[in-house]
């Protein structure tokens, strides 16, 4: 729904379509020439050129907005703080350190959560499971390296309310 669209073909067919597009999120700048015998991990790359720098402005104004919001209360990077919120569907802004796992369980009965060192039989990988939440609320995710994210910890979350 907010996904970048970069277009890929012959140039003049570029307008016809802006013309008749009606998606919001479509990219100026599109990929030219006949895209025909091109490979897809050819095109994706030149995709990712295109956006990436949109990507990185939007972590960036995220990672601005959890420091703003850091003594009122409306952001954590305390786990036990995160995934129940995620949970529940109150995360705006996701940040998840790539490669960092955090086994335990949650428990939404009791809203209590068991973290362990090493995974047990039970347990998930909570920042993965923070993840998912998040996005099946509407959230955003951001999946940075581990020195990237907030205060550095494994995941930090900007809170809806």
């Amino acid at each position: 729904k907010r996904a970048p669209l970069v277009l890929a073909g012959v140039e003049y067919l570029f307008p016809i379509y802006r013309e008749a597009n009606t998606y919001q999120h479509l990219i100026d700048e599109g990929i030219t020439g006949n895209p025909e015998n091109a490979k897809p991990e050819e095109l994706q790359a030149q995709a990712w050129e295109i956006v990436e720098p949109l990507f990185l402005k939007s972590q960036q104004e995220a990672i601005d907005h959890y420091r703003e919001l850091a003594q009122t209360g409306r952001s954590s990077s305390n786990i036990k703080e995160a995934v129940p919120a995620a949970y529940y569907g109150r995360i705006e802004e996701l940040f998840v350190a790539v490669g960092v796992q955090q086994w335990g369980s949650f428990n939404p009965d009791t809203n209590t959560i068991d973290l362990h060192a090493e995974a047990e039989p039970g347990d998930e990988d909570l920042l993965n499971s923070a993840a998912i939440q998040t996005i099946l609320n509407g959230g955003t995710v951001y999946a940075v390296e581990p020195d990237q994210v907030p205060d550095e910890a494994p995941l930090a979350a900007v809170f809806r309310y």
